[in-house]
């Protein structure tokens, strides 16, 4: 019985690996992540640095998707994903004894390393260990345990800070996460399977990849482009409309990410199962309407009492995430692999930079209008998407 189960979930040995680990690190991160906009604030930042920090983590993560799948290919993903947790602490430093809001950009830049350039390396080690009839499930595993640690850590964080302040809050999350980090890197050592490893021939040439890059792969892009730039358009923005103009607490904020996280768990296996029986495609148009809704719901809300509705509607973006990376597994797989992962989300990525700032410009007009222009922006990718011909 167990067997089955574990054959049904994709529970290969260095799957269960990867998944604890990034259990592990997200847990650390998630208990401070959606207060940095509110700390930066404490920091000195003004509302336009706060925007700039939103398009440094944009920049930062298109740059890093590409060299993460080079590094992928060439030292292989499981070596690869303990380097990037070791460059993720050095972040975690910085952001602990940071006195302003500059050098914990600084510290930004470090953090990403693992945020980032990891996600080439979890494409490619799914793709390696699991086959293509069980690649959603296997994203969906991946997906509910990452999560798993949203629906405790955003409350707790915000616990930390209304019991300490929001200096210590956040230093006390900041500890936590260098200490997860080092307890993820012991655990990589000791239990991936010590078979497999890069190809030390591996060049970069990102324009014989984008040639090589599978039309379906392509077309997937573009859509997926704007259901993010929906998504960034309003990002670093919804704890302070939250916070700031609806008037709730930091504990009632993170109990909203936990309704999210939880509507997300809770659609995941399902829709990913689904998915793998009868095809991708309905399950990543219904993801990429809900990422159009999310911001047309947060401009409807009348008060803070509404909020968990837009926050389930938020919960729902998920539902054909598993679908879409498996797709994109898929896909990739007919060119270079984690090269090819990492320039699809090198070019999503990097069409995401002005995103926040732009969200700043609306911002500062009303958030009503940046949360409706999100909207519009994310039904023309629903369109682009439903009338797109991507076998899959």
């Amino acid at each position: 019985m167990l067997q089955k189960l574990r054959d049904w979930l994709g529970l290969e040995r260095d799957m269960v690996v990867m998944i604890v680990t990034v259990l592990i690190l997200t847990l650390g991160g998630q208990m401070w992540a959606k207060y940095v906009p509110k700390y930066l604030e404490y920091l000195g930042a003004s509302t336009l640095i706060i925007g700039l920090y939103g398009s440094i983590k944009a920049v930062v993560t298109a740059l890093y998707q590409y060299p993460g799948g080079w590094v992928s290919d060439k030292l292989g993903p499981k070596r690869a994903l303990v380097a990037f947790t070791f460059t993720a602490i050095a972040g975690y430093l910085i952001y602990l004894f940071a006195p302003d809001w500059r050098l914990f950009l600084v510290g930004t830049l470090f953090v990403l390393v693992w945020d980032s350039m990891s996600q080439p390396a979890i494409f490619s080690l799914i793709g390696e260990t699991l086959k293509k009839s069980r690649r959603a499930i296997g994203f969906s595993v991946q997906s509910v345990l990452k999560r798993l640690p949203i629906i405790v850590a955003p409350p707790l964080g915000g616990y930390l800070i209304e019991a300490y302040g929001l200096e210590w809050g956040m230093k006390i999350g900041f500890t936590v996460s260098i200490a997860l980090a080092l307890l993820a890197v012991v655990f990589q050592e000791n239990f991936y399977a010590k078979t497999g490893g890069g190809d030390r021939k591996v060049r970069g040439r990102i324009l014989a990849v984008w040639k090589e890059m599978d039309r379906g792969l392509k077309r997937l892009l573009v859509s997926d482009i704007f259901a993010r730039l929906a998504s960034n358009i309003i990002g670093v923005y919804v704890v302070l409309y939250v916070l700031n103009v609806l008037g709730a607490s930091p504990v009632e904020y993170g109990l909203l990410i936990s309704v999210q996280m939880t509507t997300s768990i809770l659609s995941y296996f399902p829709a990913a199962k689904l998915a793998d029986i009868y095809g991708r495609k309905p399950f990543i148009a219904l993801t990429f309407t809900f990422f159009a809704l999310f911001p047309l719901a947060l401009a409807l809300v009348p008060s803070a009492a509404f909020l968990p509705l837009a926050f389930v509607i938020a919960g729902l973006r998920e539902i054909g995430e598993p679908a879409r990376k498996a797709l994109i597994v898929d896909l990739a797989e007919r060119s270079h692999k984690g090269r090819a992962i990492g320039l699809y989300y090198l070019i999503r990525e990097g069409v995401m930079i002005p995103a926040p700032l732009i969200g700043g410009f609306l911002w500062d007009l009303s958030p009503q209008l940046m949360f409706l222009t999100a909207f519009a922006v994310g039904a023309l990718g629903v369109l682009l998407f439903i009338s797109s011909k991507i076998e899959g």
